[in-house]
């Protein structure tokens, strides 16, 4: 009998992304930068993020997101993590998020081996079979608790 595949959408995401986080810690390549404590993630932010482990978490939702969509750019990536920007009496704007942050993210994951550039008609970053195992063990193990 073959054994099924359980993939990262199977599993609830918040549980996911966490357990990922942790599992990227561990990477030598996915450190986070110096800056990281003074940045906000998006202009539509008032101030940068108060969670200490953001980056990972945000990394782990990125390779999430690579995961599911298949092939991902940045420019993708800043309109998902975009939000509502608040201009006092006016209506509120939809603002896309920084894209340095996702870039760098996308950049170190490719570093260590998890994605890699694809330069074809829809152009941006895929998963390596490195960053589906991982992704693919991690959810099967969460699967199995």
């Amino acid at each position: 009998m073959a054994k099924s595949i359980i993939i990262p959408q199977e599993i609830d995401a918040a549980k996911f992304i966490a357990a990922l986080a942790e599992e990227l810690k561990k990477i030598d390549d996915m450190k986070a930068p110096k800056w990281t404590d003074f940045v906000k993630t998006s202009p539509s932010k008032m101030r940068p993020p108060e969670n200490e482990d953001w980056w990972y978490v945000r990394a782990a939702s990125i390779l999430r997101q690579v995961y599911i969509k298949g092939v991902v750019g940045v420019s993708k990536l800043r309109t998902k993590y975009g939000s509502r920007k608040k201009r006092g009496v006016a209506p509120e704007k939809f603002k896309r998020s920084g894209g340095k942050i996702i870039r760098t993210i996308l950049q170190q994951s490719e570093k260590s081996g998890l994605t890699e550039k694809v330069k074809e008609k829809n152009a941006g970053r895929r998963l390596t079979k490195k960053g589906k195992e991982l992704l693919e063990k991690l959810a099967q193990n969460l699967k199995n608790k």
